[in-house]
């Protein structure tokens, strides 16, 4: 089985803020040991988590080798103050609390910096995201100081704007990237970065109700263009379902997700390869050196 290249082990796949809130008291290790029991039966030994702020994947990576699962996280996110982020991470104002920020992370053990670079899909609003992307100067040097502490760098990323300024700065993973076109893809070609586009976190949605259908729709769609550009030029791209999303399930996240790449590109051993490479990529980059 595929590894899980983006998780949120806080989080439940049901309901986030009840989630978050069994760990209020200090990361809960029966919860955690469940999940990572979920991950055990599904075959899967490699789990890359997005962080949290209570230390609950900082407690799975311990307990994670008991499970025969490697395990890494960035203890948490780091996020701009006044833009997207809380949900997963701490906060800084300027460049110099950033660097603050990734050492407090490196002494927390970090295996990676993980950066929120711009908001979430504006599910109102076909094609735009939520907020103001950070500029990309900004992304440039963030991504500069967690790569002279030795990090590689995941990156929160949607949109166009912010998808090349993330490709710019050299971060080492995009993560979403929802609404790129054609041009950006090809620049994500063109570097070295690797691509985990996390499809399932829309698809998943289908039928539930929180969501019309139609709005989705259209939101698939231009993913799956995107997925089939990719391939065809041949960008560095693996599999992560963002475990822990709403109706994204810990486990069974991840065969969602492969389901959702055959369905687009084809079943064939090109494809497997295909992602495969890019989740070997993730391995060996996303440790700390």
């Amino acid at each position: 089985m595929f590894g899980e290249c983006h998780a949120h082990v806080i989080m439940d796949g049901i309901n986030y803020q009840a989630a978050v809130k069994r760990h209020e008291q200090g990361a809960d290790e029966e919860i955690v040991r469940r999940c990572l029991k979920l991950y055990r039966q599904a075959g899967v030994s490699f789990v890359r988590d997005g962080g949290d702020a209570l230390g609950v994947s900082v407690l799975a990576k311990k307990l994670a080798p008991e499970y025969g699962i490697d395990y890494r996280t960035p203890v948490f996110a780091i996020h701009k103050e006044g833009h997207y982020g809380g949900i997963v991470g701490k906060s800084f104002a300027d460049l110099r609390e950033f660097h603050s920020r990734v050492l407090e992370a490196k002494s927390q053990g970090a295996d990676f910096i993980k950066i929120m670079t711009t908001g979430l899909l504006d599910f109102k609003n076909h094609g735009k995201v939520t907020g103001t992307p950070l500029d990309g100067k900004e992304v440039k040097e963030m991504v500069h100081i967690a790569h002279e502490e030795g990090f590689a760098v995941m990156s929160h990323t949607n949109g166009i704007y912010g998808a090349r300024a993330a490709i710019e700065a050299g971060v080492d993973s995009l993560e979403h990237g929802n609404y790129m076109d054609g041009e950006t893809i090809s620049m994500l070609a063109e570097s070295h970065t690797v691509w985990v586009p996390t499809l399932v976190t829309v698809r998943n949605l289908l039928g539930c109700g929180r969501y019309e259908d139609e709005v989705l729709i259209p939101i698939m769609e231009s993913a799956e263009e995107n997925l089939k550009t990719a391939f065809f030029k041949g960008a560095k791209t693996a599999l992560g379902s963002d475990a822990g999303a709403f109706r994204v399930m810990h486990g069974t996240g991840i065969r969602d997700e492969y389901e959702a790449f055959l369905h687009i590109l084809g079943d064939s051993p090109e494809v497997k390869q295909w992602m495969k490479q890019g989740e070997e990529e993730i391995k060996k980059r996303f440790r700390r050196n």
